[in-house]
């Protein structure tokens, strides 16, 4: 869960690039990176570790100088334990190519041994994003021209498609010529991109969420579709091309759960919208079961699951309020590294208004529970406040499996839902009753005529891609577990004292 940005205009994009990574800070926290190519192909670059506020000063944005850029926010996952790790990467052969990319290569581990042994191209990093520049790279330089065309470049993401496997979106750059995107063949990440016009000529945008393209004047023109690709040269000029033919639009349902802007708008489904529909699905679940009598007072945990929490409380015509307030300062838990860090956050993120939940039966509302770890301190939380009783509804399914295309449910061990059933985790959380989301029902909130199925293999196990097994899945869980990237949690020696990656040329 990772954003990314790309921009090809007229005038200066630092700024452009700068604003629309502020937008999709909400899609990582770790670290932040930009790109520019300025006259004579030159590429300017600034990525570190932390907020796109602190990564990036002055005097590093005025040195990110040219018309076209890319850009990228990260999350922590494998592969993220230094400022090297930070995207954009970049290669200087062939061209010079500049890369970012959200999601994850399920057979990271096989094309880094064809990368060395039948490529001949080196990696220095961990991560599967410098992989995948990698490939692409080798695709370009395979076509053996010293100019390239904007076919030349989607025979490129072609070779791309052949061998990289998993879910992605991807943005990239080369010297002088232009900025390209394309996604997987099932659509899992997601990317759009739009234009506007100017005196000069038209401008485009390419983003993870539509919200980035309206904040800087763009106009949404679509979604890229899976295993589409597009790019456009550095004077404006439009390519499109559809690089495989064996596609299926999956996009990850997770998307309108949790992860996206409630203000985005994804595959052509409005994610405020869905929400809204997953409030009324969850609310005739509760009426079923007969606890819409007991409750009092619905109260969200802010703040994704405000939208859902509302349309219940009106549905079951109960009263609505806010039970807690939230320091905006503190980063959002579910993507925080490490569960003690994820539990010393909870209590500085959120404090309990007594005054509304002292005395009541209280209907505590989530967008889901991954690790269990803010639901169950919420719950003793609204408890300690004096609450006669608290039940807890999710918005979404029980997570029961990992998820391996780009979002942090890596270790089953590590997800309260595994292999317990709902009573177990109910008593775990210290909740007097716990309501989930039907599966049938969240896909019937999300479902629009753009798109009827979606991954979602962390609530059934069932990975729309193929070929993960449990062999897959165990050395996914031993990369990505907690413990494993708290071990691992030191200073890199590719790294100076200041922290600046190898690559940190700005």
């Amino acid at each position: 869960m990772c954003g990314i940005v790309g921009i090809v205009a007229h005038q200066t994009v630092n700024q452009a690039l700068y604003d629309a990574l502020t937008v999709l800070q909400h899609r990582g926290q770790d670290a932040a990176g930009i790109v520019t190519c300025g006259e004579h192909g030159r590429f300017y670059l600034r990525k570190d570790k932390g907020l796109v506020r602190d990564v990036f000063q002055k005097r590093h944005m005025v040195t990110l100088v040219g018309s076209m850029g890319i850009g990228h926010v990260r999350y922590p996952t494998a592969g993220s334990d230094s400022s090297a790790e930070a995207q954009p990467f970049y290669v200087n052969s062939p061209y010079g190519i500049t890369l970012a990319h959200n999601g994850n290569l399920t057979n990271a581990d096989e094309l880094k041994e064809q990368l060395f042994a039948e490529d001949q191209r080196h990696l220095n990093t961990s991560s599967d994003s410098e992989v995948l520049l990698n490939v692409f790279a080798h695709e370009l330089a395979e076509i053996g021209k010293l100019r390239l065309t904007a076919n030349d470049v989607f025979k490129g993401v072609q070779g791309v498609y052949r061998r990289c496997q998993g879910g992605y979106a991807v943005v990239a750059m080369i010297a002088g010529f232009g900025v390209l995107a394309f996604r997987d063949p099932h659509g899992i990440r997601p990317v759009c991109f739009g234009k506007r016009e100017t005196p000069e000529g038209p401008e485009y945008m390419i983003a993870s969420e539509s919200v980035a393209l309206e904040t800087e004047g763009f106009e949404l023109i679509r979604d890229i579709k899976p295993g589409e690709a597009v790019f456009i040269e550095k004077n404006g000029q439009f390519h499109s091309r559809q690089c495989t033919d064996d596609t299926q639009l999956n996009p990850c349902i997770f998307e309108y759960v949790y992860l996206a802007r409630p203000d985005s708008v994804i595959d052509g489904v409005s994610v405020y919208k869905s929400r809204l529909r997953m409030g009324e699905k969850l609310a005739d679940n509760i009426r079923r079961l007969g606890y819409d009598k007991e409750i009092d007072v619905v109260v969200p945990i802010p703040d994704t699951s405000r939208t859902s929490a509302m349309q219940l409380a009106e549905t079951l015509g109960i009263k609505y309020r806010e039970g807690f307030i939230k320091n905006r300062y503190i980063g959002r838990t579910f993507i925080m590294p490490g569960q003690q860090l994820r539990k010393r956050s909870v209590r500085q993120k959120l404090n309990p208004l007594t005054d509304e939940l002292k005395d009541k039966t209280v209907l505590l509302v989530d967008d889901s529970i991954v690790r269990g770890t803010t639901s169950s301190q919420i719950i003793q939380m609204t408890r300690e406040a004096g609450a006669k009783k608290v039940f807890f509804a999710s918005a979404s399914p029980p997570v029961r499996y990992p998820n391996v295309y780009g979002i942090d449910m890596p270790s089953c061990d590590e997800l309260i839902a595994c292999e317990r059933t709902e009573q177990v985790i109910c008593q775990e959380l210290g909740a007097d009753a716990l309501i989930y989301q039907n599966l049938e029902d969240l896909i019937a909130a999300i479902g629009h005529q753009s798109v009827t199925q979606f991954d979602t293999a962390c609530f059934n196990g069932h990975y729309v891609t193929g070929g993960i097994n449990r062999q897959y899945l165990t050395g996914l869980e031993q990369r990505r577990n907690d413990k494993t990237r708290v071990d691992n949690n030191s200073i890199d020696p590719r790294e100076d004292e200041s922290g600046i990656g190898l690559y940190n040329s700005a």
